[in-house]
C-alpha cells in the first residue's frame, strides 16, 4: 500500500474531478431529462421529439457519444475543454434514462390528480409543474438514485479523453508502480465503492 500512501495526492485530485464531473452531470442529466419527460405532453410533436431521442440514446454505447461530443463538435467549430465534453457527453446520455424515470413517475400519479386540477382552470403546464412533477419526483427517488450511482461509475471513460479522474490517476500510478497494481486497484475500487455508498445513504 506505500504505492498509494505516498501518491495519495495523485488519487484525491483524480476522485475530486470524479465528484465534481458526477454532480455536474446530475444536474445537466436531471435538467435535460426532465425536459425530455415531455414525451408525456398532449403535443405530438413533443410526444416523438422526447421518444426518439431516448430510443436513440439508450441504444447507444456511452463510448459512442464521448465520440461524437469530443471529436465531432470541433467539425462544426464548437470547441470546449475536455472536461466540459465529458460532462455534456455525461449530461446527454443520462438524462435519457432520467427521462423514461421521471416519465414512469408520471404515470404512477393518480389521473385524478389532473383531472382536478383542470377543473379549477390550470393549464397543463400549470398541472404539470405544480401538481404532477412535485408528487412524481417523489416517487421515482429509487430509480433516480440508480441511475445516478450508473452515472458515477461512467465518469471512468471520461479518462480515455484526457480527463484526468479517478480511473486516470489510478492508470497513472500504475505506470510508475508496476510492483504494485494489486494495491493501486483495490484502492481505487475501494474509492468508488465508498462514493457509490455515500450517494446511496445520500438518496435514502
Amino acid at each position: 500500500m506505500d504505492a498509494v500512501l505516498d501518491n495519495l495526492d495523485v488519487f484525491v485530485r483524480g476522485f475530486t474531478t470524479t465528484v465534481t464531473l458526477t454532480l455536474v452531470s446530475v444536474v445537466g442529466a436531471l435538467v435535460l431529462g426532465t425536459v425530455i419527460a415531455m414525451r408525456v405532453s398532449p403535443v405530438p410533436p413533443l410526444r416523438w421529439a422526447g421518444a426518439t431521442y431516448v430510443q436513440l440514446v439508450r441504444n447507444t454505447p456511452l463510448t459512442v457519444v464521448f465520440f461524437l461530443v469530443v471529436f465531432g463538435l470541433p467539425e462544426v467549430d464548437i470547441t470546449l475543454s475536455f472536461f466540459v465534453s465529458a460532462v455534456l457527453a455525461l449530461s446527454l446520455y443520462t438524462a435519457a434514462f432520467v427521462a423514461e424515470a421521471v416519465r414512469s413517475g408520471v404515470g404512477s400519479v393518480a389521473a385524478g390528480q389532473s383531472e382536478a386540477s383542470r377543473a379549477v382552470g390550470m393549464t397543463f403546464g400549470q398541472t404539470l409543474r405544480l401538481v404532477v412533477l412535485p408528487q412524481a419526483f417523489a416517487n421515482i427517488v429509487p430509480p433516480l438514485a440508480s441511475v445516478f450511482i450508473a452515472l458515477l461509475k461512467n465518469t471512468s471513460i471520461a479518462s480515455a479523453f484526457f480527463v484526468f479522474e479517478g480511473v486516470q490517476s489510478m492508470n497513472q500510478l500504475i505506470n510508475a508502480n508496476g510492483d504494485a497494481v494489486l494495491a493501486i486497484l483495490a484502492a481505487a475500487a475501494l474509492a468508488y465503492l465508498g462514493l457509490a455508498l455515500l450517494a446511496s445513504a445520500l438518496f435514502g
